[in-house]
């Protein structure tokens, strides 16, 4: 075996090996555990609505998974998501397979921007014809904890005493500044 062939080989060994390492923790997330749930009639459809926190709070993320009886296989559907911090982009969005939840429609870690009354309608095709239907009233509580303002304060201390500590130890050790004497 050349030298050539001998590196070549340990490089491709060493790619394969990083190349598993690097997917054992993506496979490593927790599915998704689903506390409440909600039932919509859209119209021959009934759809179980999960939420993996309750009560939904502003700003705090978390999954919402939409399973239709039956399950997912040959129907198509759409999200109407409506409320005080929803987004004229977000209004309407394609119902898709939830990341870490694969035989169900979902959101993964989604979070609303402010409290109120949301509303999640759905329009359901699939082999029994078309559907609508909608949750009415998911009332989102404020936001868990201090306020953002006051965490974002506490939270960018350490970095402004390391600041701090920077300029004062660049002033003491740096030497005094002379003119350049030619």
């Amino acid at each position: 075996m050349t030298s050539r062939t001998r590196r070549f080989a340990v490089t491709a060994l060493a790619v394969l090996t990083l190349s598993f390492a690097g997917a054992a923790p993506a496979m490593a997330y927790a599915p998704v555990n689903i506390v409440h749930t909600e039932h919509v009639q859209a119209g021959p459809y009934s759809v179980t609505v999960g939420f993996s926190v309750w009560p939904v709070r502003a700003m705090q993320s978390l999954d919402f998974t939409f399973l239709p009886d039956g399950g997912i296989a040959g129907k198509s559907g759409t999200l109407l998501l409506d409320g005080p911090g929803v987004k004229s982009d977000e209004h309407t969005r394609p119902l898709v397979r939830h990341p870490r939840k694969l035989d169900s429609w979902g959101l993964d870690v989604k979070s609303f921007s402010s409290a109120g009354v949301y509303r999640f309608g759905f329009a359901i095709d699939g082999p029994q014809g078309h559907g609508e239907g909608q949750l009415p009233a998911i009332t989102v509580l404020g936001q868990p904890g201090p306020p953002l303002a006051l965490s974002w304060l506490v939270g960018s201390l350490p970095f402004a005493g390391l600041l701090v500590f920077l300029v004062i130890a660049w002033r003491r050790v740096r030497p005094a500044w002379q003119p350049l004497v030619v």
